[in-house]
């Protein structure tokens, strides 16, 4: 029996032992996505923060338990709270990577989470995260994001004194 990863839907990384059980959204492999270490014209990034933007958002409709989740909720946002856990799935083995290189793709994505009606909005009253770390190889590389709902006044990540 191999060890548990982020994406066993049975015990994914994002939750704690009382939690809900998050939802793991995952965008669609070959997305091209933005790395702050990439010099692109502001035109271009535009561009790609469109199309991730928008792949987030097509994400979440083609999951069937979120739109049974957002149709239950609505007129309300489907989350008053959450934590996201944003994962870099490389497309290879063996190099060092920084996953905080792509916070662009990552707050493109949640601004796709925030359009599909997760999230009236993804400020700090709303959102924690996206936290991000490396993930699992994927042809193509690709982004997932982990979205677990918080209780209020629920701390994550214990770092109530960093945030008042």
């Amino acid at each position: 029996m191999s060890a548990p990863t982020l994406f066993d839907p049975e015990r994914p990384a994002a939750t704690t032992a009382a939690g809900p059980r998050p939802y793991v959204i995952e965008l669609p492999a070959g997305l091209d996505l933005i790395n702050s270490n990439q010099r692109i014209h502001e035109k271009a990034r535009a561009r790609l923060t469109k199309k991730i933007r928008a792949a987030a958002m097509e994400a979440v409709s083609d999951c069937p338990a979120l739109m049974d989740a957002l149709a239950a909720a609505k007129p309300d946002p489907l989350f008053q709270r959450a934590h996201i856990l944003g994962v870099l799935c490389p497309a290879t083995n063996g190099r060092r990577r920084d996953p905080a290189n792509w916070y662009g793709s990552f707050k493109a994505a949640v601004d796709g989470l925030v359009d599909a009606g997760l999230f009236d909005d993804d400020d700090h009253t709303r959102v924690v995260g996206p936290d991000m770390r490396l993930g699992e190889v994927v042809k193509g590389s690709r982004i997932v994001l982990v979205v677990r709902a918080l209780a209020p006044g629920e701390d994550p990540l214990g770092y109530g004194a960093v945030t008042r």
